[in-house]
C-alpha cells in the first residue's frame, strides 16, 4: 500500500499584536499555487479579510482561493486530525498561534503525529515594542522564549534592521534575523530550515481576557478620549467600535492605537493584560465610565 506523504505544518508565533493575522491575510492573498488551511489560535475570532472570504459555516471559512480557515477550538490535535481525515486535504497547515503561545508546545503537538511534517516555526518580532517587552520582568521570559524558539525570526514595523533591534535579538538567542518587507512571503513561510527538535515548552505569566459586546453607538470623540485614558495594564485589544462617526476597526497594541473606517452592525471587542496587573473588572469599569 502506498503511504500516503506527510501533511507540511509551519507555525507562525510572535507576542500580542505583532502582525501575524497581517501576514496571514498576505500569505493568502498570494499567487502561490497552493490549497492552504489555516488554524487561528488566538484570544480573539477569526480575522481573515473580507476580499478572501466565499462563505462561513461553524468554525470553519471557506475562502474563494481555495484555501480554509478554522479556529483551533480547545484541542490543536483534533483540529489537526479533522483536516487529515478530511476528503479534501491542503497542501500545507499553518498554525496562527495565540501572542501568549509557547510555539514549543505547538510544536510537540505537531510532532507527534506521524502524518505531519514539521515546518518550523517563524516567529515575528514587534520591533516597535521589543524594547519595552524584553525591559518588562513579566513579559520579558516569555517574548525571549518565543524568539529563541523560532526556526525563522522576521522583524515587523520597521523599513530596517536597526542595530538596538538587532542587539536584542542577539540578547535572546534568535537566528540571524529577517526583515518583513513587502516582498512575497510564501517563499519566507515554507523555505524554513528547523532546528534540532525536542526543544522544551515553556510556563507563561496568567493573563486576563476581557469580552465586549453591544450595539451602542459611542461618540466619536468620547471614543478616542477614552482609548487615551485606557488602564496601563491592558496591552492588547482588537476588535469594532459603533460611533457617531460610523464604524471603526480597532487595534491597541501597547501605547499605540490605530483605528480605521470600516463597516460592521455591532461593537465587538475582546482585550488582554497581564494579570498581575489588571483585571476583568477594571478593564470592564473603565469601558462603562
Amino acid at each position: 500500500m502506498t503511504r500516503q506523504p506527510r501533511l507540511p505544518v509551519t507555525i507562525l508565533s510572535g507576542y500580542l499584536g505583532a502582525g501575524k493575522t497581517t501576514l496571514v491575510n498576505r500569505l493568502l492573498a498570494e499567487d502561490h499555487g497552493l490549497k492552504l488551511a489555516v488554524i487561528v489560535n488566538d484570544f480573539g475570532a477569526i480575522n481573515i479579510d473580507d476580499a478572501l472570504i466565499s462563505g462561513a459555516g461553524g468554525g470553519q471559512v471557506p475562502l474563494a482561493n481555495g484555501c480554509v480557515c478554522c479556529s483551533r477550538g480547545e484541542d490543536l490535535a483534533l483540529a489537526l486530525h479533522g483536516l487529515l481525515s478530511g476528503t479534501d486535504q491542503p497542501d500545507h497547515v499553518v498554525i496562527e498561534a495565540s501572542g501568549i503561545a509557547d510555539p514549543v508546545a505547538i510544536a510537540n503537538t505537531v510532532l507527534e503525529d506521524g502524518r505531519l511534517s514539521y515546518g518550523g516555526i517563524v516567529t515575528l518580532a514587534d520591533a516597535e515594542n521589543l524594547a519595552a517587552l524584553l525591559d518588562d520582568p513579566l513579559t520579558a521570559p516569555q517574548v525571549e522564549q518565543q524568539l529563541r524558539s523560532g526556526d525563522l525570526v522576521l522583524v515587523t514595523k520597521r523599513a530596517e534592521i536597526d542595530a538596538e533591534t538587532s542587539a536584542l535579538l542577539d540578547r535572546c538567542g534568535a537566528r540571524a534575523p529577517g526583515l518583513l518587507s513587502e516582498a512575497p512571503v510564501a517563499g519566507l513561510l515554507f523555505g524554513v530550515t528547523p532546528l534540532p527538535k525536542g526543544r522544551p515548552a515553556a510556563a507563561h505569566p496568567g493573563y486576563t481576557t476581557w469580552q465586549h459586546r453591544s450595539r451602542e453607538v459611542l461618540d466619536r470623540r468620547a471614543l478616542g478620549d477614552k482609548l487615551a485614558a485606557r488602564p496601563e495594564g491592558l496591552y492588547r485589544m482588537k476588535g469594532f467600535v459603533l460611533t457617531s462617526g460610523g464604524a471603526y476597526e480597532l487595534h491597541v497594541v501597547g501605547r499605540h492605537v490605530e483605528a480605521k473606517r470600516c463597516e460592521a452592525e455591532e461593537t465587538v471587542l475582546v482585550g488582554l493584560g497581564l494579570a498581575a496587573r489588571i483585571s476583568r473588572n477594571e478593564i470592564e469599569a473603565w469601558w462603562a465610565s
